[in-house]
């Protein structure tokens, strides 16, 4: 696209696991950043329902009370739930990077959805690896989750909160010509003053960095805790200590890694809005263009794989039948070898 256009990073506090109210602040959000004239807004990380924030309060056993609750208010495909957010991108003419928590069957995963200004759906894709103890509650994406889709606004990547500290993944997704990346995250509001890894320095940093290695303009989308949520899972003076309200801290930066756009007060619920233009990227890569003319192949390269890894494929499938042919021939290989 040429010239300038107008991107969102949301900063707010999810309706914590109350899936339809959550769908209904997020078309008010829309609603919101389309009156203003926005083409892109991004959410934060599983904002629908909300950041399973427990699983860093107690132990698993205890904290087993909220696993239903939790997967009856995650979003499949195809839901009523993913028709509206369809229907808000659509009626409002704005792309729309939806944070959530995806069920499908009995697993659940970290995802972005990202609809199209015309309701299409541009891509699905899954975190490759939940955090930590993210992996007591999500399962696990694959290589071909890790796509750079083109757009009407240019080509378009996404990444979820800790995916942004992966040297690998970064580069995998700066070699397809990202132009505009949605970071998401979850508040920075977990335990403050105790694992500075986890606040909202280095986390911030992370986001900048990425737009500046990478050379593309970052929304760094950032949720917040609500005094509700905080009141609902801190019932203990230990969890108090660990958990804060607040924490959001959204941004916006340029392809040489300046910040954009307005900064909210990290309570505030709210967007930060930039005006952002892809030619200011050329410049950015005329010094450095890490999988163009400022690499060196000859010493370091990635190995990519991103064709999918589903868990059972027929036969008919032009992965399976290849990982059969690869299997018969290494097969044959190995008789012919023991035959000599």
């Amino acid at each position: 696209m040429s010239g300038s256009f107008k991107v969102a990073a949301v900063q707010a506090a999810p309706a914590f696991l109350n899936l339809d109210a959550g769908i209904d602040k997020a078309v008010g959000l829309i609603e919101q950043a389309a009156a203003q004239g926005v083409k892109l807004i991004a959410f934060p990380e599983t904002w629908l329902p909300g950041y399973p924030w427990w699983i860093w309060l107690d132990a698993p056993a205890v904290t087993m009370a909220y696993v239903i609750p939790y997967n009856l208010n995650s979003v499949e495909r195809g839901s009523a739930q993913d028709k509206r957010l369809a229907k808000a991108a659509r009626d409002n003419d704005i792309q729309v990077v939806m944070g959530l928590s995806e069920r499908h069957n009995g697993t659940l995963y970290i995802s972005q959805w990202h609809y199209g200004a015309d309701g299409e759906i541009i891509s699905r894709r899954r975190k490759l690896k939940p955090t930590h103890v993210e992996r007591t509650v999500f399962g696990e994406g694959d290589g071909s989750d890790m796509v750079v889709k083109p757009t009407d606004l240019g080509r378009v990547g996404a990444l979820c909160c800790w995916e942004h500290l992966q040297p690998l993944n970064k580069y995998a997704m700066y070699s397809q010509n990202e132009q505009i990346h949605i970071g998401s995250w979850p508040s920075f509001s977990l335990y403050k003053g105790g694992a500075y890894a986890l606040g909202p320095e280095l986390n911030t940093a992370a986001s900048q960095m990425y737009a500046a290695e990478g050379q593309c303009f970052v929304l760094a989308a950032c949720a917040t805790v609500s005094q509700d949520m905080f009141d609902m899972l801190c019932d203990t003076p230990m969890k108090q200590q660990f958990l804060t309200t607040g924490g959001g801290f959204a941004r916006i930066f340029g392809p040489d890694g300046s910040p954009m756009g307005n900064v909210l007060d990290e309570h505030e619920d709210g967007l930060v809005i930039a005006e952002i233009d892809l030619n200011m990227i050329s410049i950015a890569k005329a010094a450095a263009d890490p999988c163009g003319h400022y690499s060196r192949p000859d010493v370091f390269r990635l190995m990519f794989n991103q064709k999918p890894s589903p868990v059972v494929m027929s036969f008919e499938n032009d992965a399976a039948r290849d990982i059969a042919e690869a299997a018969e021939e290494q097969l044959s290989v190995m008789q012919q070898a023991a035959a000599e």
